[in-house]
C-alpha cells in the first residue's frame, strides 16, 4: 500500500500513528486533508465503530484506510467511559474543554472508591477498500490507574490521570517514542502491521 488514509481528526491520534506509520514506506494522508467529515460512532463496541470509520474514509477517498477506536475503561465504573471516553462529560465542548471536563467527570465517579485499576484499550481497523470482507484487526491493552491529580504535559485524552505503577509516571509524562511501544495504540498498530505483512 503506498497511500493509507488515517480516519480520524484527532490530532494527538495523528500524530502516533503516523510516527508508528512511517518507517513502512506508507504516504500517510489524513481523511480532512482529503475534505472528509468525521463518521458517525453509534455502535456499542470499539470494533464495530473502528470498522465503521474505516469504510467511511476508503468510500470516500477510494484509497485504504485506517482508523482505531479507543478509550478508558475503569473496572470500579463496569468498563466506563469505554466507548463514549472523548464525549463522556460533553460533546459540544471544543476538545481541549472537553479533555478537562471529561478527566474532571472521571475522577470524581471514581472518588467514592478505592479501586483506581482502569486499562486504555484500542481497536484499530484497516480496510483496504471500503467493501473489504477481510479487514484486519489489531488490538491492545494498557493498564493503569487513575489518579485525581493530573500529571505531566505530554499526550492528550485522559494521559495525565493515567498512572502506569511500574513507570511510576502518568502517560502524559512519558515521551511520545515510549509511550508508543507501551501503549494501547502502540500495541494495536504493531499486530495490524504484522498481519498486514502477511498479505501479498
Amino acid at each position: 500500500m503506498k497511500k493509507i488514509v488515517i480516519a480520524s481528526s484527532n490530532a494527538g491520534k495523528l500524530r502516533e500513528i503516523e510516527a508508528m506509520l512511517g518507517p513502512l514506506g506508507c504516504e500517510v494522508l489524513t481523511q480532512a486533508a482529503l475534505g472528509i467529515a468525521d463518521a458517525e460512532e453509534p455502535h456499542p463496541s470499539f470494533i464495530e465503530n473502528a470498522l465503521a470509520k474505516a469504510r467511511h474514509a476508503s468510500e470516500r477517498s477510494g484509497l485504504p484506510a485506517l482508523a482505531d477506536d479507543s478509550g478508558v475503561c475503569a473496572i470500579a465504573l463496569g468498563g466506563e467511559p469505554g466507548v463514549r471516553s472523548a464525549r463522556y462529560a460533553d460533546d459540544a465542548a471544543s476538545r481541549a474543554e472537553r479533555d478537562a471536563r471529561n478527566n474532571a467527570k472521571l475522577v470524581a465517579a471514581l472518588a467514592a472508591g478505592s479501586d483506581r485499576r482502569a486499562y486504555y484499550y484500542c481497536a484499530m481497523v484497516l480496510v483496504r477498500h471500503a467493501a473489504d470482507p477481510q479487514p484486519l484487526i489489531g488490538e491492545g491493552w494498557w493498564w493503569g490507574e487513575i489518579r485525581n491529580e493530573a500529571c505531566g504535559s505530554n499526550g492528550f485524552g485522559y494521559d495525565p490521570h493515567f498512572f502506569v505503577p511500574e513507570l511510576g509516571k502518568t502517560a502524559a509524562e512519558l515521551d511520545p517514542a515510549q509511550k508508543n511501544q507501551l501503549s494501547h495504540r502502540g500495541q494495536a498498530l504493531r499486530q495490524l502491521v504484522d498481519k498486514l505483512r502477511s498479505f501479498p
